[in-house]
C-alpha cells in the first residue's frame, strides 16, 4: 500500500499526459512539395529578342514556401506607365461587387473567430424578473382542500459559467476558427488580384481590338481608294469589268471585317464595365489603340521564391490545412471529459424593494464534469473525418503549388515565344509592305494583273493585323505573368501597401 500510495501521484502525472496527448490537435507539419531550382522556362534564351523575357536566369534556387501573403505587393500596373489603367483599376477596386462580397465574408470570417475566442474567458449574466404563482395544496405540503392564495415574487441575480479547457477543445476550436478567418483573408487578397489583372487584360484586349479596327479600317479606305480608281480605269476601257467586281467584293469584305470587330470591341467593352461596377449600358470607353512604341514592363532576372510565396491561393490553402489539422483536436476532444463551473447569486423576495436586502439573498455554486459513455461511434466517426479532410487539405495545398509553378513556367514561356515570334512579325510586315508597294506599281504600269495586286495587299493586311494582336497578345500575357507570380515584384517586405479606396477593402487588407 506504500508503494503504491508513493507512486500514485507519478501514475496520475503520466496518465493525464497521456490523456492530454490522445485529445489534443497533432502538431503542424508542412507537408513536403517537390521544388524545382529554377523555372525550367526562365533558362531557356529567347531566340529573337533576349530583353523580352528575363526571370531567374541566373538560376537562382527556391527554398520551402512559408505563406507570407500579407506582404505588399505594390501598384504593379503602375509599371504599365499607363495613367488611364491606374484610374481604371482604381474605379474597380472601389466598385467591383465580387471584391465587396469577398471583403463581407472576411467580416464573417474574423467574427466567427471571435465568437470563438469568447470560450477563452467566463460567461456572466445578469437578470431581472418577476412571477406570480399559485401552488397547489400538495406543492405547498398543506393538507388537501386548504386555501392558498396566489403570490407574487420578484428576482434579481448575477451569473457566472466557465468551461476548463482540460483536453483542448476550446483551444483547437479557436485555433480552427483563426485558420479560417486567415484562408477567407487570403481568398480576399486573391479575388483582389485577380480583379486587377482581369482590368489590366481587358483594357489591353479593347486597345488591341482598336488597334485591329485602326488596321481594317485604313484597308477600308485602300479598297475604297481602289473602287474609286477601277471603276474610272474601267469606264475609260483600259480594264474589263472583272477587276471592278472583284474590287468591290474585297471592299465589301472589308467593311464586314470591321463591322465584325466592332461586335467584340462592345464585348470587351461591357465586360470591363461589369469588372468596374457600372451597368454597361451606361459605359462607354474612347477608342485608344494599342500602337507599337506601347511600354510593357521586362519582369526582372532572379525572381525569388518569396513572389511564389505571396500568391494567396497558396496561402490559403496553407491556411485551410492548419484549419483541418486543428479540427482533429476538436473532434478528439469530445471523446474525453468537459467540467464546466457555474455560480449563480442574487435575491428573491415578495416585492421588489425587499430583492437586495441580505435577508433575500439565494446563491448556487456547481461543477458539472460530462462525457460519452455509448454514442454509436459518433465520435470516432468525427475524428476519421476530421483526419481525412486535413488529408484533403493536404492535396489541395500540393496541388495548388503545382499549378503555381505551371502557371509561371506557362506565362514565361508564353513571353518567350511571342518575342521571338515579333521579331519575325517585324521583318516580314517590312517585306510585306515592301511586296504590296511593288505589286501596286507594276498593276499602274499595266505588267501585272489585278490579282497580283489584290494577293498583295490581302498579304499586307493579314501581317498587319498578326503584328497588332500579337501586340496586344504580349501586353495580356505580360499581366498573366505578373498574377501567376502573386501580383508584383518590386515591393520589398515591410513596405507599406499601397491605400485601399474602400472601408471593405480596408477591412481585409488591414494587419492583424
Amino acid at each position: 500500500m506504500k508503494t503504491v500510495a508513493k507512486f500514485a501521484p507519478r501514475f496520475a502525472t503520466v496518465l493525464a499526459a497521456l490523456l492530454l496527448s490522445a485529445c489534443a490537435a497533432p502538431a503542424f507539419h508542412q507537408p513536403s512539395v517537390a521544388t524545382p531550382a529554377a523555372f525550367k522556362e526562365a533558362l531557356v534564351a529567347p531566340a529573337a529578342s533576349p530583353e523580352a523575357v528575363r526571370s531567374a536566369a541566373d538560376g537562382s534556387t527556391w527554398k520551402i514556401a512559408q505563406p507570407a501573403e500579407a506582404q505588399p505587393r505594390g501598384e504593379w500596373w503602375k509599371a504599365f506607365k499607363d495613367s488611364r489603367l491606374d484610374s481604371l483599376i482604381a474605379q474597380a477596386t472601389a466598385s467591383n461587387q465580387n471584391l465587396s462580397v469577398a471583403a463581407a465574408r472576411v467580416k464573417q470570417a474574423r467574427a466567427i473567430a471571435g465568437i470563438a475566442e469568447a470560450d477563452r474567458v467566463p460567461q456572466v449574466g445578469v437578470g431581472v424578473g418577476a412571477q406570480r404563482a399559485r401552488l397547489s395544496p400538495l406543492e405547498a405540503n398543506v393538507a388537501p382542500g386548504t386555501a392558498i392564495a396566489p403570490a407574487t415574487s420578484y428576482r434579481a441575480s448575477l451569473s457566472a459559467s466557465y468551461e476548463l479547457d482540460l483536453f483542448g477543445r476550446v483551444s483547437s476550436n479557436v485555433a480552427a476558427a483563426r485558420g479560417d478567418a486567415l484562408a477567407t483573408e487570403a481568398t480576399f487578397r486573391s479575388v483582389l488580384l485577380s480583379l486587377q489583372a482581369d482590368v489590366a487584360q481587358t483594357y489591353f484586349r479593347l486597345r488591341a481590338l482598336d488597334a485591329e479596327i485602326a488596321t481594317v479600317n485604313q484597308t477600308v479606305r485602300l479598297r475604297e481608294e481602289s473602287v474609286r480608281v477601277t471603276g474610272r480605269r474601267f469606264e475609260l476601257g483600259d480594264i474589263g469589268e472583272f477587276d471592278l467586281s472583284r474590287a468591290k467584293t474585297e471592299l465589301s469584305t472589308a467593311r464586314a471585317e470591321a463591322i465584325g470587330l466592332q461586335r467584340q470591341r462592345a464585348t470587351a467593352e461591357h465586360a470591363l464595365a461589369v469588372l468596374l461596377g457600372q451597368p454597361a449600358s451606361n459605359f462607354g470607353t474612347v477608342s485608344d489603340p494599342l500602337e507599337a512604341t506601347v511600354s510593357l514592363p521586362l519582369i526582372p532576372a532572379g525572381l525569388p521564391s518569396s513572389l511564389l510565396e505571396r500568391r494567396p491561393d497558396i496561402a490559403g490553402a496553407q491556411r485551410a490545412m492548419e484549419a483541418a489539422n486543428a479540427r482533429i483536436g476538436v473532434a478528439r476532444s469530445a471523446m474525453f471529459p468537459a467540467l464546466s463551473i457555474g455560480a449563480d447569486g442574487g435575491g428573491v423576495a415578495g416585492t421588489f424593494g425587499d430583492v437586495f436586502k441580505w435577508s433575500s439573498r439565494s446563491w448556487l455554486l456547481g461543477a458539472t464534469l460530462a462525457m460519452p459513455l455509448i454514442d454509436g461511434g459518433r465520435n470516432r466517426s468525427n475524428v476519421v473525418r476530421s483526419e481525412a479532410a486535413l488529408e484533403e487539405a493536404v492535396g489541395s495545398y500540393r496541388q495548388s503549388v503545382l499549378v503555381a509553378f505551371a502557371e509561371v513556367e506557362d506565362k514565361l514561356a508564353g513571353l518567350r515565344v511571342l518575342a521571338g515570334q515579333g521579331a519575325e512579325i517585324e521583318q516580314a510586315l517590312a517585306a510585306a509592305r515592301r511586296s504590296a508597294d511593288l505589286a501596286q506599281k507594276l498593276y499602274d504600269a499595266g505588267r501585272s494583273g489585278y490579282l497580283e495586286l489584290l494577293d498583295a495587299q490581302r498579304n499586307l493586311e493579314a501581317v498587319e493585323r498578326s503584328a497588332v494582336q500579337l501586340r496586344g497578345d504580349r501586353a495580356i500575357t505580360t499581366v498573366a505573368l505578373i498574377r501567376a507570380l502573386g501580383g508584383g515584384w518590386d515591393a520589398a517586405p515591410g513596405a507599406a501597401p499601397a491605400p485601399a479606396p474602400t472601408a471593405a477593402v480596408a477591412l481585409a487588407l488591414a494587419s492583424k
